[in-house]
């Protein structure tokens, strides 16, 4: 009987190769990217929900929760900083397109719907205040 380890044995687990790294954080980054346009399309179609003849601000509600969520989620698959902005830059811009008016006259997002202005300014505000903790965050501690 030896005391030695089997030489069969398969080596431990390390970290992952650079390239499989690589990959799944681009993987990561395109998953936020697709989650912001999509939870933007579900808060603009949540602005113009009424009970009983009048807004709830429940779009408000979702564009804060969901926010958190990416701004949480771009920064653990991306492992960096600025991954806050890969889903704030299409929810800005798909909420910039939805305030201009077509040729035809449609708009998503009037003027007069408390509901939608309050949603781009508490949207806007979460991801503000999530990038800012983000840059703020001390560095991790390595090899602890």
């Amino acid at each position: 009987m030896s005391v030695m380890p089997d030489q069969d044995t398969p080596p431990s687990a390390g970290p992952p190769p650079r390239l499989l790294d690589l990959g799944l954080r681009l993987a990561g980054a395109v998953v936020v990217v697709v989650a912001g346009v999509l939870t933007g399309v579900l808060e603009l179609l949540f602005a113009t929900v009424r009970v009983g003849g009048q807004l709830v601000g429940v779009s408000v509600l979702l564009a804060v929760g969901a926010n958190i969520a990416l701004a949480w989620f771009a920064h653990e698959v991306v492992g960096r900083r600025w991954a806050v902005a890969l889903p704030a830059v299409p929810w800005f811009a798909l909420m910039a397109v939805a305030a201009i008016r077509t040729t035809e006259g449609d708009l998503l997002l009037a003027g007069d719907n408390w509901v939608g202005l309050a949603m781009i300014v508490a949207g806007a505000m979460t991801f503000a205040v999530m990038g800012f903790r983000q840059i703020l965050a001390p560095p991790p501690a390595l090899g602890g």
